[in-house]
């Protein structure tokens, strides 16, 4: 009975009732088949099981490594709002960006073999780094300089040899070393895309297009025209058909019933989520340029070992099978692949999965100066409002819907159209008297707009500031040797809090007015 007892008190304790309860939640939100057996689950349904099993367990110290992989766009919204609720200690690796943002209270840098500490999210980490960038290039600049100097005398032949310093030499080399080590460590993807013959004005039309699988409707009457330099982001949940309406518009199926219309010259490649492109015993080479040892981007040709260096891949790897590497390196190699050959029609289906954030950034620019057409599936947000114009969502039943604008549009018309379908309707009855007129919130003045740009810079100079001040502060000799500029600096100090205070309250009442 004791022993009852101690069970009954710890089950309590530990909230067990609630268990079940969790446990159906997340199966739910996570979208898992409850009776399934882990081992018929592909890789990226295994660990979205392997996340469950952390969320149920409510751990002290939660430890997730990508866990927005393979999610749609309503479980990763759910996962952040309970992982801000989450109690214990949160440690994550993660390239969303927006996930990042929202969630991290503290971001750790590994960079080159150095690893720094960031305090806040990951908008106040861009602006630290982007400062931290702007110093190491200023120290790189004066460090070219004394090498190119140190190089000029030691090719002073004779002159230089009768006066020679052999620490001066050896200094020399050093400096020589730690250019080459500065070098090796700058690793970014070079990315280039040729963009081939334009295509046909017209790139697919669809009238009345339906199509069902195992008596489950995927697309019901969907019409839509897209033309060249069309940007669109196809959106909705796992499963819901956005494969299949690519593949539709690419000839690979037929519809059901209602006819498509494709234009010409179409010249497509295509980044495909399941990776199924690859061939696992292929050579790293051979899957980039079959039976050559070149591959031509635009007008340039290059060896295949030299393009797979702009992709990361040393000059050794250019011989590994395909089944040597990791889920980042094969996306890295896919995208090699897709740009090594000429495109007007980019289909872009999942390409974020495990690609580190310099090269999405990169990836994202390519792509917004991509003169031809690109369709992009992907549950990054950030990714897809950095690249698409247009939207086309797979709202359920069948239905789809098209939106001009980006995913935050998007998001936010979504959002309004659901506010007013659960509305109640008006009850009828006696017409309520008019309420007063509320003032008119007035624009903001084109001075005033101005003001409100410059308020940010002018906090942030402030801040700096007084940084700097109580850095000073902390250095107890300035206390001994110059105790007058303490007292100056004092005063400073409570000056750029008085206007510290005054501009944030500035910066809120314009913002308020926008």
């Amino acid at each position: 009975m004791a022993r009852m007892e101690a069970l009954q008190h710890d089950l309590e304790a530990q909230n067990g009732w609630a268990v079940q309860a969790r446990i159906e939640t997340v199966l739910s939100r996570l979208d898992l088949p409850a009776d399934a057996a882990v081992a018929t689950l592909s890789g990226g349904w295994r660990k979205r099981v392997a996340l469950a099993r952390g969320l149920v367990a409510e751990p002290e110290v939660l430890l997730l490594d990508e866990p927005t992989n393979h999610l749609d766009f309503a479980a990763i919204e759910w996962l952040e709002n309970m992982l801000l609720d989450y109690k214990g200690a949160l440690l994550f690796i993660t390239h969303d960006r927006r996930f990042l943002d929202r969630l991290a209270t503290r971001i750790i840098e590994l960079d080159r073999g150095h690893i720094t500490e960031f305090k806040g999210n990951y908008a106040s980490y861009q602006l630290k780094k982007e400062e931290l960038l702007a110093v190491e290039a200023t120290h790189a600049a004066k460090f070219d300089k004394v090498l190119a100097q140190e190089e000029a005398w030691i090719r002073q032949g004779i002159k230089a040899r009768r006066t020679r310093n052999e620490g001066r030499v050896r200094n020399l080399e050093r400096l020589r070393l730690e250019r080459a080590e500065r070098r090796s460590r700058q690793g970014n993807v070079r990315l280039a895309l040729d963009a081939g013959e334009r295509s046909g004005k017209l790139v697919a039309e669809l009238n009345h297009v339906s199509k069902s699988f195992d008596g489950r409707t995927i697309i019901a009457d969907f019409s839509t025209r897209i033309l060249r330099g069309d940007r669109i982001g196809l959106l909705g949940p796992n499963g819901a058909g956005k494969s299949t309406l690519l593949k539709l518009i690419l000839g690979e199926l037929e519809p059901d019933s209602g006819e498509i219309k494709r234009g010409t010259s179409l010249n497509v490649a295509y980044f495909d989520q399941l990776r199924e492109q690859l061939d696992e015993e292929a050579t790293l080479a051979d899957t980039i340029s079959p039976g050559s040892d070149f591959v031509e981007i635009g007008n340039e040709r290059k060896h295949v070992i030299s393009y797979l260096e702009d992709f990361l891949f040393p000059p050794q790897r250019a011989r590994a099978p395909v089944k040597s590497l990791s889920g980042g390196e094969r996306n890295r190699l896919l995208l090699a692949r897709l740009f090594a050959r000429p495109a007007n029609v980019l289909v872009l289906d999942e390409p974020t999965n495990d690609l580190d954030i310099d090269t999405l950034e990169l990836l994202e620019v390519l792509l917004q100066d991509f003169g031809g057409t690109l369709f992009l599936v992907s549950h990054d947000r950030a990714f897809l409002e950095n690249t698409v114009t247009q939207v086309i969502s797979f709202e359920g039943n069948g239905r789809l819907d098209e939106f001009s604008g980006g995913y935050d549009d998007w998001k936010r018309f979504s959002e309004q159209r659901t506010a007013q379908a659960v509305s109640p309707a008006p009850k009828s009855g006696p017409a309520p008297k008019p309420a007063a007129p509320k003032p008119a919130r007035s624009k903001l003045s084109y001075t005033e707009q101005r003001e409100l740009d410059a308020l940010p810079d002018r906090i942030e100079a402030l801040e700096g500031e007084q940084d700097a001040i109580n850095a000073t502060f902390a250095n107890p000799d300035i206390y001994r040797n110059d105790p007058q500029q303490v007292g100056v600096l004092q005063a400073r100090l409570q000056m750029i809090e008085a206007e510290t205070t005054q501009a944030m309250e500035r910066w809120e009442t314009l913002e308020s007015r926008k």
